[in-house]
């Protein structure tokens, strides 16, 4: 597969600076080159985050600093979504949330336009959902899968306990978990679980998904 580079390096500054404008601008214009969703996504939108999440976590930038550029990310991806969208719908669904007290959610919303492009019916819940409301809510919709996403590693045990109740409420669900946590490792919190799967990227997902009756 042909390796996409991106100018990360202004794009990252230009978020941190607050310049909207100049990112969406960016984002746009990549996507008149032909550029693919998922390598805008990957490479540039996902490796700019990561570098934020990163300085945030070791206190480089403010809180605030980082509000910000995850607000330019949401709208640019609100942006992009029109461009994404199909109109002809599967019979699949999938529940999308982040882990408890998480709220770190532009992956999620990314892997939600992964399922969306191909053509599932999706029930995104957003960051910080409870884990009785989202397997009460799971149990009413009966998706074929489920998608959860954690950005802090800290926040692994806190996945634990939801796959533990997952799996104790809807034992037979399939689960994809991801997220920058695992950037730290963690795999060994998921490897217990027969129907839990980590996907490392987007392209994997998509991949995964183009297969899904092989995959079973």
């Amino acid at each position: 597969m042909q390796t996409i580079t991106f100018d990360n390096g202004l794009f990252l500054e230009s978020l941190l600076k607050g310049d909207r404008a100049y990112c969406s601008e960016l984002v746009r214009n990549e996507l008149k080159s032909n550029r693919s969703v998922f390598d805008i996504y990957e490479q540039l939108i996902k490796k700019s985050m990561y570098e934020i999440g990163e300085l945030w976590e070791f206190n480089k930038i403010s809180t605030a600093t980082e509000h910000l550029a995850s607000a330019i990310i949401e709208s640019i991806l609100n942006e992009i979504y029109p461009v994404l969208v199909t109109e002809e719908k599967r019979d699949r669904s999938v529940v999308l949330a982040c882990v408890e007290k998480e709220m770190h959610q532009i992956g999620i919303k990314m892997v939600n336009d992964v399922f969306e492009i191909n053509g599932w019916r999706t029930y995104y819940l957003g960051p910080n959902t409870p884990t009785p409301a989202l397997i009460n809510f799971t149990k009413d919709i009966n998706p074929a899968l489920m998608a959860i996403s954690v950005s802090l590693y800290f926040h692994l045990p806190l996945l634990e306990q939801m796959l533990q109740q997952i799996h104790e409420e809807m034992p037979g669900l399939k689960v994809f978990v991801g997220g920058q946590a695992f950037r730290h490792g963690g795999q060994d919190v998921i490897a217990q679980y027969k129907h839990v799967i980590y996907l490392p990227d987007l392209n994997s997902l998509d991949y995964y998904l183009k297969n899904f009756n092989a995959n079973g």
